[in-house]
């Protein structure tokens, strides 16, 4: 489970690297590619979407096991 930050938002690239997770690692986690992610890390806007996952990984309300049942089921459409 993801460690509860106040933020991050904030700034991306920490709470990333707060996990000790490399971009793949992160943001694959979410269905964004690594360039995807360096893009998002370096300033530019975050879909609001993919934010609120980020939001409720961070808080706990979401773990990488149920991200991975919501990236199935949007995959298989």
């Amino acid at each position: 489970m993801a460690k509860a930050v106040k933020n991050p938002l904030r700034n991306l690239r920490a709470y990333r690297e707060s996990l000790g997770e490399n971009q793949t690692q992160f943001w694959s986690r979410f269905l964004v590619t690594q360039s995807g992610g360096s893009r998002y890390e370096s300033g530019r806007g975050l879909p609001a979407p993919i934010a609120m996952l980020v939001i409720a990984y961070a808080e706990g309300l979401i773990d990488d096991k149920l991200l991975g049942k919501l990236a199935a089921r949007v995959i298989k459409r």
